[in-house]
């Protein structure tokens, strides 16, 4: 089974070798690894070419922001499965992507899977500030503002030719759509892997301080795109990010 593993950058000089040596450490042999930049300013684009041997394919040129490159990235995407890799992010051990794919065999009429992640600091310490228990799946919760884990799931390819991309629409939130669209509209078979996947550094675009509001109206509109009572589940899902800070 090819995984096919997708990141985006743009200007990350500060994390970007870290996110490309976490996928190269992966024990599992058969990785497409697919980077998207959008035409980095800074010294991303030299440290993303000193491993040009191990990246399968790498596109940088202008782009619409995150959601648009990941969409690039899709559409090139050539594995049974795919993921994420935010060039913030890394994985949490070298066996994650083995124990997706292991999971993918041991349930092969699934359409998903995810898993559990951190939140860590953005600074040399790397504290953990937020655990994100991703949960077993019940449909019911995803109207009460449940949604796993963004970064930690891993979608077969022949659903996303099926259901579509990332909707642009949504600048900051798109994966919340993504996802919304998948599991509540389409009611894809998801399975919960009880491993932890990702560590993810605050500061990103869905994870900075000042881009909460943003977020938080951004997810407003999303679920009331989805026809779900969006002043109940933002509030319930804005509720249990706080009681993940508090239970670090």
């Amino acid at each position: 089974m090819r995984v096919s593993l997708i990141t985006v950058c743009y200007n990350r000089e500060a994390t970007i070798a870290k996110s490309i040596e976490s996928v190269l450490e992966q024990d599992y042999p058969n990785i497409e690894y697919i980077i998207i930049d959008g035409n980095s300013t800074d010294s991303t684009q030299k440290i993303i070419e000193s491993y040009s041997e191990k990246i399968s394919k790498y596109i940088s040129e202008s782009d619409k922001g995150m959601y648009d490159a990941i969409n690039k990235g899709l559409s090139i995407a050539t594995g049974e499965v795919v993921g994420l890799m935010h060039s913030d992010d890394v994985f949490y051990d070298c066996f994650v992507v083995s124990k997706i794919v292991a999971a993918f065999k041991n349930a092969p009429h699934t359409d998903a899977i995810y898993g559990n992640g951190i939140y860590i600091t953005n600074d040399a310490e790397e504290r953990i500030v937020r655990n994100r228990i991703g949960g077993e799946y019940d449909f019911e919760k995803l109207k009460s503002g449940w949604l796993p884990l963004h970064p930690t799931v891993y979608l077969k390819k022949s659903l996303i030719e099926k259901y579509g991309s990332y909707n642009l629409d949504f600048k900051i939130a798109s994966d919340t759509e993504f996802l919304l669209r998948y599991l509540f509209q389409h009611k894809i078979k998801l399975i919960y892997l009880n491993e932890y996947v990702v560590k993810m550094r605050m500061g990103g675009l869905s994870t900075s301080y000042k881009r909460a509001f943003e977020v938080l109206h951004e997810d407003y509109k999303i679920y009331k795109y989805h026809n779900i009572s969006a002043v109940r589940a933002v509030f319930l899902k804005k509720l249990k990010a706080l009681l993940q800070y508090v239970k670090k």
